[in-house]
């Protein structure tokens, strides 16, 4: 750990700080209909894609007709997607003549992109033609962001709102949130990523003879392996940046390439680095704001705001203090941080952002469901990958990902005031509203479908023949990579411990139906609290009202987060990441 290292850490927190309240008052400037400096530009644009589609903007929707409408244009979206994948080979810009798509593999990449998960069990440079990576695949980059803001938005105004039946349109709230917050940031970054490197053509791949030819081992389809000599290397390229901008911006995360942020291609500078970080984390940020200034309570904004940086510094100290330790077993090497090399861990990272940037770039991409990687987390120590593991398992509500991290700490915080509740014998309250058994009833069952998600599909996956048959690593290290496996799809994250080969049958049909369970079976009882809320009227503040505003607050929701979060996964935990920790001071690696 160096000053140098922390210094970067206390820097990007510190303009993340700088963004949220401005980003905030934006985002509800646009849902509220309020003018912008857009608005000459974009609202014409808007106009005509309701008058085409036959929107009233005027009419506002229940919470079920909220859920009705998101399921619907997710299923067709979804749809759409796998239809691509499975016939590219006879569709336009797609130079490479990449084959279509294998059925279950389609129907795994079509529910991770509809999902925000981008999960992917392939290496995009080759499979993924040209038109399935710009018209599917960054298509879903936007649509799966907006439809998650779009819901943020439904549940500030169900918590906002008082004796009202609705909670917005969706239709509205995703066209605004395509026109005026994803389109513009995503045209003027991208020209910035170009401007550092970042490739953006639709050329065929190039081939470049190498200096020195290379011995290779390749295995055959009959298991048999061979010696063969490269002459030649393929140079991928493609249109990256203009994916590479949404995929940080919309906490997808799916690489263009299949090294994703690590490659230097997608992510050439320590600048488009840094600004990929910020990216990630730029609108759940600035979304806690947006429910301080929507709610009429900026307060409790920033208490939530509080919760959440305080969980990430946990993080992301623990994850740099592990990979900057090293592996203890290394006895012979010198693995202190000094002038002339970067000590520690270095193994599955890139020298061009060293410890620091890696243990921060792991830790933020696991606090939003991003996924994006710019190291190898199956090659972190055991602490270090059990940092971004328990994130995911948190419900990914340590600032989350767009949308998804609001409406996710939504459910703790309901939480939290009932648990206050109890402590002081007084029906719970929230902002004046009061929180009833349904409520609870609601957010319950939000936790224990993620919950018993990933420990069911990761139960099974363990003990199967068809699940174990992937593990490359034995011993607790091999669990650690199933449970990751599981939970990042659950979690909508989609980065992995990169050991596993989840390109099969039952991985990819398996982790597609957890997809669609953490995304949508999550999504449905959120707007059904939100539909409740919006319902209820104010209850006038007494001496026996629980604030949820102040420093009391912020300690109570980390630590519902931390109980039921984090104590769910802990007999998990201690047979997979623990227990390898623990053997490796023993003696003993995997």
């Amino acid at each position: 750990m160096t000053p140098n290292g922390w210094a970067q850490i206390v820097v990007f927190l510190f303009l993340i700080l700088l963004i949220t309240k401005p980003l905030g008052i934006f985002l509800a400037r646009v849902f509220e209909r309020e003018k912008t400096f857009l608005d000459p530009v974009l609202r014409p644009v808007e106009k005509l894609i309701y008058r085409l589609t036959g929107v009233d903007e005027a009419v506002e929707m229940r919470s079920t007709e909220y859920a009705v409408a998101m399921l619907l244009f997710s299923a067709v979206s979804m749809i759409l997607l796998y239809l691509f994948e499975r016939v590219q080979l006879w569709l336009p810009f797609n130079p490479q003549h990449f084959a279509n798509v294998a059925p279950d593999l389609a129907f795994n990449t079509a529910a991770s992109f509809t999902t925000n998960t981008n999960w992917q069990s392939y290496s995009g440079e080759s499979t993924m033609s040209y038109f399935t990576q710009m018209a599917g695949l960054a298509y879903h980059n936007f649509a799966s962001a907006a439809l998650g803001i779009a819901l943020a938005i439904a549940v500030i105004r169900g918590i906002a709102r008082r004796e009202r039946e609705t909670i917005g349109n969706f239709w509205v709230d995703l066209t605004r949130c395509f026109l005026w917050v994803l389109l513009p940031v995503c045209l003027v970054v991208s020209l910035v990523f170009v401007s550092q490197g970042m490739v953006q053509n639709l050329r065929p791949y190039d081939k470049a003879a190498l200096v020195e030819p290379q011995q290779v081992t390749v295995t055959g389809a009959d298991g048999k392996t061979t010696t063969q000599t490269v002459t030649e290397q393929v140079i991928a390229q493609g249109p990256v940046a203009s994916q590479e901008v949404i995929k940080m911006f919309g906490t997808n995360g799916g690489g263009f390439f299949g090294a994703n942020s690590a490659h230097p291609f997608e992510n050439p500078t320590p600048l488009t680095n840094f600004i990929q970080l910020l990216l990630i984390f730029a609108i759940p940020s600035a979304l806690t704001y947006t429910l301080g200034f929507m709610s009429g309570s900026r307060r409790h904004g920033w208490a939530v705001w509080l919760a959440m940086v305080t969980v990430f510094l946990a993080g992301v100290t623990v994850a740099y203090w592990a990979e900057a330790r090293g592996n203890p077993l290394l006895h012979a090497a010198d693995q202190r941080a000094t002038s002339m090399q970067p000590g520690g861990n270095m193994e599955g990272k890139e020298v061009r952002f060293g410890i620091a940037d890696t243990a921060l770039f792991a830790t933020v991409t696991t606090d939003a469901s991003c996924g994006a990687v710019n190291g190898q987390h199956d090659s972190f120590t055991p602490l270090g990958g059990l940092v971004p593991l328990v994130n995911i398992m948190l419900g990914e509500v340590i600032f989350g990902g767009v949308g998804a991290g609001l409406y996710g700490i939504f459910v703790f915080i309901v939480l939290a005031v009932f648990i206050a509740g109890l402590m002081v014998g007084r029906t719970p309250e929230y902002l004046g509203k009061k929180i009833e058994s349904y409520d609870i009833k609601m957010a319950m069952l939000a936790v224990l479908i993620c919950s018993m998600s990933i420990l069911i599909f990761s139960a099974i996956a363990s003990v199967a023949k068809f699940g174990t048959s992937s593990i490359t690593n034995p011993g607790p290290h091999g669990l650690s990579q199933i449970l990751y496996a599981y939970t990042s799809a659950v979690g909508n994250n989609g980065s992995a411990f990169g050991g596993l080969n989840t390109n099969t049958l039952w991985y990819n049909t398996s982790m597609a139906f957890a997809m669609l369970l953490g995304r949508f079976f999550m999504q449905i009882p959120i707007l059904a609290i939100a539909g409740s809320l919006a319902r209820k009227k104010i209850t006038p503040e007494s001496l026996g009202t629980f604030p949820v505003t102040g420093p009391l607050f912020t300690v109570l929701l980390v630590s519902t987060i931390i109980i039921v979060g984090a104590l769910t996964f802990f007999p998990a935990l201690s047979l997979g990441p623990i227990l390898e920790h623990l053997q490796m001071f023993a003696g003993k690696m995997y």
